[in-house]
């Protein structure tokens, strides 16, 4: 048993509480800032009610899935800074809609070096500024209001039938998938289904496109020539941002004009050499081309604008409709071949054709077991960006947290620094602990007041020789105090031990006391 003295709280236990203080805190907080929030533009959602539903990407993954194109499809919860550990990256895609969440610049980096090293492919669909630290690594900026376009909107009807009022902030435009115009008002070829399976006619067509309320996206001035850069789609020349208001003369709602009202932009950089499966049926060194698309809204990718079915429910009008009367529609700038007409079929056509065309399906270094088929891509969605669930949002954020510490090497140093840091106070604020001493009754246990004094080592040792000869001869206290000297060294016999109890010149180092103690304990037996 245990004799301690009452010493209030140990530090390990405030260290335990200050933990689980700390874990229920941040679990409260986390929970509080996420309730009442509703999961938007996720590619995961299915079972919403129906106008929450329509604000989904699901449709999309199933397009691009198993039950449409094939592709393998997954997502990340936590954080995009693990592309680079993605198997076969120069086939990866990622695609991040509507980050709820700002980027960092360590998951800037990551994305940047994912295209511009690795030849990963992005696509990145924002109506506000939370992409602006990965656009700030291509030089592209995102503009923090809504693009009024008074020539280039759509018309939405009520559920009744009837016209709703119009909005000059639901643009349309057209565009093709690797193909820029030097003319914005020449017609182009619209891409027929027929068009759309061949990469080389798709090359030179154009779909229309239609947004929900697209910011505008400007390229920046770079001298970098190692990539191409084409602004796909763009607003009118008098279309403006609305940063105050919608009056167009207002001088706070700056006039861009043409390419600087950006929709979509993609960059290209080729010549990036990875290994990959060559002809022959072995790896082999191939050059890939590392692609990013900078979208300027997220809705294109949401469920009442990918599938044409769901973008009838909710209202949106083809150009044959009665609602346009003189203004322009996408039909000004589309001319049909077959005589099919140019209806805009959903936003799948396009960015289904523009993920294809990304990919490296076309390229000829790679074997065609692999190119041919959509199974050896990968299409990866980002789900760590949304605002989570208030029961799921502590795990997605602890997932987070977790893959930045193994993902980041300055952070996770940084971390690891400050836990030695920690554990070092720890070990200095610890008090000391007093020694201890064995007493005869092995039931009890006392500390020691005070530590030995070392000039007593000698006497001490000494003195538990002569109480073990005692003992051994059965001797009481008085009868072993009447024992001369040469009657004890005739009980003791061991020279090495009668000199340590009857030589005063001698001196003894600490080790050769401790071999003396060892061979106390076997004497006798």
């Amino acid at each position: 048993m245990a004799e301690t003295e009452t010493t209030g709280v140990k530090l390990e236990t405030w260290l335990l509480v200050g933990f689980l203080v700390a874990m229920l805190l941040s679990t409260t907080v986390i929970i509080a800032t996420s309730a009442n929030k509703d999961t938007v533009y996720s590619a995961y959602v299915t079972d919403e009610e129906t106008n929450l539903q329509y604000q989904q990407i699901s449709t999309m993954r199933s397009s691009l899935g198993d039950d449409g194109k094939d592709y393998v499809v997954a997502n990340t919860m936590s954080t995009p800074m693990l592309v680079n550990d993605w198997r076969e990256p120069h086939r990866t895609m990622l695609i991040i809609a509507a980050p709820e969440k700002p980027f960092d610049n360590a998951e800037a980096d990551a994305i940047h070096e994912f295209v511009t090293e690795k030849g990963g492919k992005v696509i990145i669909a924002a109506n506000s500024t939370n992409a602006q630290t990965v656009a700030d690594k291509f030089d592209v900026k995102f503009f923090d209001a809504p693009v009024v376009d008074p020539n280039r909107f759509y018309e939405v009807a009520s559920p009744t039938g009837e016209a709703e009022q119009p909005d000059a902030r639901k643009l349309w435009a057209v565009a093709g998938v690797n193909k820029v115009w030097d003319d914005q008002f020449e017609r182009r070829p619209y891409c027929s289904d027929s068009a759309l399976q061949d990469s080389e006619r798709y090359d030179d067509c154009a779909l229309p496109i239609l947004f929900h309320r697209p910011t505008a996206i400007q390229v920046l001035d770079n001298e970098d020539t190692s990539r191409n850069v084409k602004v796909l789609a763009h607003a009118s020349g008098s279309a403006f941002i609305a940063r105050e208001n919608m009056d167009a003369n207002d001088p706070d709602n700056p006039i861009l004009g043409g390419n600087n009202t950006g929709l979509i932009v993609r960059m290209d950089y080729p010549g990036i050499e990875t290994i990959d499966q060559v002809k022959g049926i072995r790896e082999g060194e191939v050059d890939v081309t590392g692609s990013i698309v900078f979208i300027s809204d997220h809705s294109v990718f949401a469920n009442h604008l990918w599938d044409i079915a769901d973008a009838e429910v909710t209202g949106k009008q083809q150009c044959d409709t009665p609602y346009y009367g003189e203004r322009s529609c996408w039909d000004s700038l589309l001319s049909s071949t077959d005589g099919s007409g140019t209806d805009w079929n959903g936003n799948e056509d396009y960015f289904v054709t523009l993920i294809r065309d990304m990919m490296e399906h076309e390229n000829d270094e790679i074997s065609t077991v692999i190119t041919s088929e959509n199974r050896n891509f990968y299409i990866v969605f980002d789900e760590s960006r949304h605002v989570t669930s208030a029961m799921s949002s502590p795990f997605t954020e602890a997932m987070g947290a977790i893959v930045m510490l193994t993902s980041d090497t300055l952070l996770k140093w940084l971390i690891i620094l400050n836990l030695m840091a920690l554990l070092s106070i720890a070990i200095m604020v610890v008090p000391e602990k007093e020694n201890w001493r064995h007493v005869f009754d092995l039931t009890r246990f006392r500390e020691r007041p005070n530590k030995v004094d070392p000039n007593q080592y000698l006497q001490r040792v000494r003195e538990s020789m002569m109480a073990k000869v005692r003992q051994f001869n059965d001797l009481t206290r008085d009868e072993m105090a009447r024992k001369t000297p040469g009657e004890i060294q005739s009980l003791v016999k061991d020279p090495r031990l009668i000199e340590l109890l009857y030589s005063q010149q001698r001196s003894y180092s600490n080790e050769e006391l401790r071999q003396l103690l060892q061979q106390i304990r076997r004497w006798g037996k």
